[in-house]
């Protein structure tokens, strides 16, 4: 009997590891890719993040500057006559406006009251840009005797703001030493005298 010779060819299993190393190779190549890819949608969506969080800010800011009312009031003489009776002074007067805010306004409206001093806005609305005066006439009521105290009187305005909102804001308006207080003074002091 012949002896029977086992042949191995180790040639065939070195093919089969070269396949599989190809495919391993493939497939880290593919989750490269695919994780290139999603970091790239990630940067790009942070980048879009970004924008859109600046624009909402942005416009937040824009709608809370339009809101803001900051202003000065000061008494200005429009003395175009007046009377005195038992004491009390009417006349006509004006109110020059300063808008320091960072929007433009529209006052719609001016009013004050204390004890011996009644302020009432007449005439037309008036329209203020950031920065810019404007004059508001106004009846004045005062009485000689009280009218003209320390303390500031506390002049409420109605605004129309950028939004067409109306918001009601406060100025303290100093009477003692104005251009009221001279009108007024005028009117008293020959009353005072009789």
């Amino acid at each position: 009997m012949a002896a029977e010779h086992v042949v191995i060819d180790l040639d065939e299993h070195g093919r089969e590891p070269a396949e599989r190393s190809d495919i391993t190779h493939g497939n880290v190549a593919n989750r490269r890719n695919v994780l290139l890819a999603l970091v790239a949608a990630f940067v790009i969506g942070v980048v879009l993040g970004g924008i859109g969080v600046g624009e909402l800010r942005d416009s937040r800011a824009q709608r809370e500057r339009s809101t803001v009312v900051s202003l000065v009031a000061l008494p200005e003489s429009g003395y175009s006559g007046g009377s005195n009776s038992r004491g009390t002074v009417v006349l006509n007067g004006q109110l020059t406006l300063i808008n320091t805010g960072p929007a433009p306004i529209t006052i719609r409206a001016v009013q004050a009251e204390r004890p011996g001093v009644q302020v009432r806005g007449v005439g037309q609305a008036r329209h203020v840009r950031p920065g810019g005066t404007g004059q508001i006439a106004v009846d004045l009521q005062l009485e000689c005797a009280t009218a003209f105290d320390l303390e500031p009187l506390s002049v409420r305005f109605s605004v129309e703001t950028e939004d067409r909102r109306l918001r009601e804001v406060r100025y303290p308006v100093a009477l003692v030493g104005s251009a009221w207080q001279e009108d007024a003074m005028r009117l008293c002091e020959p009353r005072l005298d009789s």
